[in-house]
């Protein structure tokens, strides 16, 4: 189906477009006055004035005088707004009315105002769930080196580093480095690469010089999000225009790989420029420009931790003596190749009998597959201009590039990758309504896995190499060397000619292969021998289009919020990640055919009421959204905030959210180690049967176990007499998959925020209890064939025979496929936040963390993989300003040892600690901050996740010039 994308992208802007007929006409007037701090009465410079609701302003100068002149309507209110000081309003009613106003200096943040808990700006205080923000002051203290970095010190987020350029948040478990529940917004886009499947976050998003705020919603906001948003939201909002206008230069330097352990030490730039500027008469036109540009060397995936180690079934459990560095079946996080999808059987007379031996090839390291040179490239353009003084109309452009290292089901390396986006948004005080599209280019990416197979393969099939290393082995063996020694030379003696890293023929032949697009040897439909290759060629572009408008006053007795959206997937098949399914299944993996289509449709309305004297806020919402491929789903949310005694705000909600599949999980088809990957849907499996007619790979590695110990208990049975023994067939699992479906969660959640003790001691703490239903994840299946290749059915003889051997021959086609958990999953947890100002400026604040998951008593079809530490946390000490111009900040960060299970690497997750300090100096002259820090300091390296990067130390070094003149 093709989208009419002009009814698509005008719908919502004609529901939205009463609210500008309406505007009343204005009078131009004239406004001055002058600002001081409270206690010393000095004049204070540089704090904002603007009129609420109107993008209309200036900043006072340097004895605090400020005076702007705007088209308004009495009465209306002044908004002062200066770093380090409380927010003040004041209410202007005539022109005779004197402005003077005195700010207070805090250090506690007690009137922030959000807007992504609920669409609408509010008081952090009263949001009706949890929400965390970093503002301007927030991001400049941070001891981080980026303010991106400084989300894994927010309490209630834990953050994955998957490279030097490219991080993801979460928040509250179930969590991947591809994080498909967890929504990041940039100004109201969303920043999920679609092929991809990964939210690329910051790597595509604001500068540091440009970013305003980031807030952070833990758990479910479907309510009004829809899509993927059932873990969380991340917003991130870039500086106005209009506010912040003049010159602004970054300049950062830093090293890694201090130890030198997993690289030589390092140097790590970025250089930041962000210029805006206001024009035209009554400055109406305004536009704004960013660079950002980084460079470094990334951290490096480089732990050894054996997957298949030897007292499990699909290793060689029978002989203790081939454990350790002896394993010839290892399958080891960090090298690729190796892994038990391609492993092989090696049957050889031993110890007076035949005897069977599990062997994976050798594979190479990651070490020597990646990059390790790193770059960030972020540009964006933006005009805007002012239909009236609550009217704007502006068009954003955002271009990204990026390399990196980021894992899916196998790890990827990022090259060249570039997102752009085209953004054209018109907004007023009460509605805002906007289109956009995304457009995607993987570059020169490629997979690490099939990389490292066809590598190998280069050196001999497995079969060849398989006769190689029998003959080797056996000829160890006659000549009287042990089993381990002789399973170490047989391995040499397979492995003798293959492209060995470092040499000039590992780098010609590693450029080869990633610049082929199909990932595995073959032949074509024509006969032709297809060599394999590694290449990541996805394209894709989204079209999104959405409204809101608040209708206020509209309505007496209800403050109503309504809206709107809608998004177009648009896929370019390229025959090997996205095929084009209307073509034959034998001709499905050639690049090009017709686009690929995936659509989604929402609509939300949500009404807010306050009860008993302004006490008690009620909140409910509504959101249905429809995907054409299942029946539309709907999104209740109902929360209350109680504030007791003025200063104690207690909140309760509840919400069922819907997520819909992602591209990658409905739809994707790749072939990737004898193993082709696919998602959920009924055109995916039309044709391969893989829903109905197989077995699970967990069974069939359980099934050949107890067929292998048969056989060695009873001298002269054959493999495929035991295979088909009732005893050992009916361990065999048919996988009976239902077709794909979204994945629901109901959330509940309570909390308490309070500032006490004269504002100087902030709480926030809050429960949570989520149940998962449908759970989205991957099962690895077989479809058992016969010797002609024909697919047999499941429960029979013939299948049990196919099963048999079923990871090292043909007989089988073997799929990874996504759907829907047979069990529902309860998860539960909570979070607690102090900050306390003690004594002058001096700040020390900390969060701690709970998370946990309660246990099935069935098993289900696939490992959800909750991925989440139990309890994590972070203490903060610091003061802005501990001698005249001079701050420091310190941040302590723990997390406990925690199981990570994924489709790439299982294991545990080691326990860590790590400090992040920084020492900043103003120099009000030169209009410019100096900046020393470092993160993890006492490079104390650790990992976040299975197969995951080692972090070490980073030290670094910068200086802003800013120059911006606010408005």
């Amino acid at each position: 189906m093709k989208p009419v994308y002009s009814s698509f992208v005008l719908a919502p802007a004609l529901l939205l477009a009463s609210p500008v007929d309406a505007l009343a006409q204005t009078d131009l007037i004239a406004i001055s006055g002058v600002v001081r701090e409270k206690g010393t009465g000095e004049a204070l410079p540089g704090v904002s004035v603007s009129v609420k609701g109107a993008s209309v302003g200036t900043q006072s100068d340097s004895d605090g005088r400020f005076a702007f002149r705007a088209k308004l309507r009495y009465p209306f209110i002044l908004v002062f707004n200066a770093l380090g000081h409380d927010t003040q309003e004041l209410e202007i009613g005539s022109a005779s009315q004197p402005v003077s106003v005195a700010l207070e200096a805090k250090n506690v943040l007690t009137s922030e105002v959000v807007v992504s808990a609920s669409r609408v700006e509010e008081s952090r205080l009263k949001s009706p769930v949890a929400i965390e923000k970093l503002d301007i002051r927030a991001i400049k203290e941070t001891p981080a080196p980026s303010f991106y970095d400084a989300l894994e010190n927010v309490k209630g987020v834990q953050m994955l580093t998957s490279s030097l350029t490219f991080k993801v948040p979460n928040t509250r478990g179930f969590n991947v480095p591809n994080n498909f529940r967890f929504m990041q917004l940039v100004d109201g886009v969303d920043m999920q690469a679609a092929t991809l499947g990964v939210p690329l976050g910051n790597a595509i998003g604001p500068t540091e010089l440009d970013i305003a705020s980031v807030e952070i919603t833990p758990g479910a906001a479907s309510a009004l999000y829809g899509m993927n948003a059932i873990n969380g939201l991340a917003n991130l909002t870039t500086k106005s225009a209009y506010t912040y206008q003049g010159l602004s230069v970054y300049q950062k330097i830093g090293v890694n790989h201090v130890d030198g352990i997993d690289r030589n030490p390092s140097v790590l730039t970025e250089t930041a420029v962000r210029w805006a500027q206001a024009f035209g008469t009554d400055s109406r036109w305004a536009y704004k420009v960013n660079l950002d540009y980084l460079r470094g060397t990334d951290w490096l995936s480089n732990t050894q931790t054996d997957q298949n180690p030897q007292p499990l079934a699909t290793a060689n459990p029978a002989f203790p003596e081939l454990a350790g560095a002896y394993n010839p079946a290892a399958d080891l996080w960090n090298r690729y190749g190796d892994d038990t999808n391609s492993s092989l059987s090696i049957t050889i007379p031993y110890q007076g009998k035949n005897q069977t031996f599990t062997v994976t090839r050798t594979g190479y390291y990651e070490k020597d597959l990646v990059h390790p040179v790193v770059r960030n490239i972020k540009a964006d353009a933006s005009v805007y201009y002012k239909l009236t003084d609550k009217v704007e109309l502006s068009y954003n452009y955002r271009f990204g590039l990026m390399d990196g290292v980021f894992q899916r089901g196998n790890k990827i390396q990022l090259d060249g990758v570039t997102v752009q986006n085209h953004k054209l948004e018109l907004k007023g005080s009460d509605f805002a309504v906007r289109a956009y599209t995304l457009l995607e280019n993987t570059g020169n990416s490629y997979n690490l896995n099939p990389l490292a197979l066809n590598l190998d393969l280069q050196n001999g099939s497995n079969a060849v190499w398989g006769k190689k290393f029998t003959t080797a082995l056996q000829s160890q063996l006659q000549a009287g060397v042990g089993l381990a020694p002789a399973m170490v030379a047989a391995r040499a003696a397979a492995d003798a000619g293959r492209a060995e890293p470092g040499t000039q023929a590992f780098n010609d032949l590693k450029n080869q292969i990633i610049g082929i697009n199909n990932w595995d040897s073959g032949v074509n439909v024509k006969g032709a021998p297809i060599p394999g290759g590694a290449a990541l060629s996805q394209h894709s572009r989204t079209y999104h289009t959405e409204g809101t408008w608040n209708l206020g006053p509209r309505i007496k007795f209800l403050d109503v919020l309504v809206g709107a959206d809608a998004r177009v997937y648009q896929i370019i098949p390229d025959g090997n990640n996205f095929v084009d399914f209307s073509r034959p299944l034998a001709e499905r993996n050639q690049p090009g055919g017709n686009y690929v289509y995936y659509n989604k449709f929402g609509a939300f309305v949500q009404g807010t009421k306050l009860l008993l004297d302004d006490k008690l806020k009620l909140t409910g919402s509504l959101r249905v959204d429809y995907n054409p491929e299942f029946t539309a789903k709907v999104n209740p949310r109902l929360a209350a905030v109680y504030t007791l005694a003025e200063k104690h705000n207690f909140r309760a909600s509840y919400q069922n959210g819907w997520r819909f599949p992602s591209l990658f999980e409905a739809l994707s088809f790749v072939n990737n180690g004898n193993v082709r990957r696919v998602g959920g849907l009924a055109r995916v499996n039309d044709g391969l049967n893989y829903l109905q007619n197989s077995y699970t790979r967990a069974s069939i590695d359980q099934f050949n176990a107890a067929v292998n110990a048969y056989v060695a208990a009873n001298n002269g049975t054959t493999a495929a007499q035991a295979a088909v023994l009732p005893q050992n067939s009916r361990l065999l699992q048919v996988a009976n998959l239902p077709t794909e479906q979204p994945e629901q969660i109901n959330a509940f959640e309570v909390g308490y925020r309070s500032v006490l003790l004269d504002n100087k001691l902030a709480i926030d703490a809050d429960a949570y209890y989520n149940v998962y239903s449908g759970f989205l994840g991957q099962v690895e299946v077989s479809v058992p064939k016969d010797a002609s290749g024909n697919q047999v059915a499941v429960g029979t003889d013939a299948a049990a025979l196919a099963a048999l051997r079923a990871n090292r021959d043909a007989r089988q086609d073997r799929y990874r496929v996504y759907t829907n958990s047979r069990q529902n999953y309860h998860s539960y947890g909570s979070t607690l936040g102090l900050t306390y100002n003690f004594i002058g400026k001096f700040t020390a604040g900390g969060n701690i963390n709970y998370n946990a998951l309660s246990a099935n008593s069935a098993a289900d079809v696939f490992v959800t993989g909750f991925n989440t530490p139990k309890w994590a946390g972070s203490a903060s000490f610091g003061n802005r300003e501990i001698a005249r111009n001079l701050g420091f900040n310190i941040v302590y960060h723990w997390q406990t040892s925690f199981y990570w299970e994924s489709p790439l690497a299982n294991g545990q997750v080691p326990a860590y600690t790590n400090l992040d300090a920084q020492v900043n100096l103003r120099v009000p002259n030169l209009k410019s901050t100096i900046k020393v820090g470092g993160t993890n300091v006492f490079d104390r390296r650790y990992y976040q996740y299975a197969a995951g990067p080692t972090i070490g130390a980073l030290y670094y070094a910068s200086i802003t010039f800013d120059a911006t003149v606010l408005h």
